[in-house]
């Protein structure tokens, strides 16, 4: 299930009561109902290749929901469980809802322009998407270099001598 949130960014909530008659396979896709919505409004979830995989892999595993254990339903997320999933893993202080940050960043990070990524989230405006994106150390300093490769910091000589000053 928390990979199917990493690939889908949908809230627990949404994963947990997620069931057959919302999965469209042929179409790669899944409908989140208005009143299991945070905005109330049905969201159009897309899927990806590795969350249709997902999904094929709970087939025949329970009648009317998609995601089960030992034959029944997970309707919530048991907390202990998820603890201890996190300690297995070497992951701390870690919330379910931050695979959907998790999600929402990865996606600004791979250039997903902020109002598509709005829809697929299904927030009301990008400021939210804004504050659930975010963007890795990593990613932000393969911007910053783009400075120095446009003049040369090898040469010895003070590149910025010969740089052309923009005024305001």
């Amino acid at each position: 299930m928390a990979r199917f949130s990493l690939e889908t960014g949908l809230r627990q909530s949404n994963v947990t009561g997620l069931q057959w008659s919302q999965i469209d396979l042929p179409r790669r896709c899944a409908w989140i109902h208005p009143d299991q919505a945070k905005a109330r409004k049905a969201i159009s979830v897309p899927l990806s290749k590795a969350a249709v995989v997902i999904i094929r892999e709970q087939i025949g595993k329970h009648v009317t929901y998609v995601f089960s254990y030992k034959s029944k339903p997970v309707i919530q997320v048991n907390t202990k469980a998820w603890y201890s999933a996190l300690k297995r893993a070497g992951i701390e202080n870690f919330r379910w809802h931050d695979l959907r940050h998790t999600w929402a960043s990865w996606h600004v990070q791979a250039g997903t322009p902020l109002n598509v990524l709005q829809e697929l989230g299904g927030w009301e405006s990008v400021e939210m998407v804004r504050r659930y994106a975010h963007l890795s150390s990593e990613h932000l300093s393969a911007y910053v270099d783009r400075l120095s490769d446009l003049h040369s910091v090898d040469s010895g000589l003070n590149s910025y001598d010969s740089a052309t000053v923009i005024k305001l």
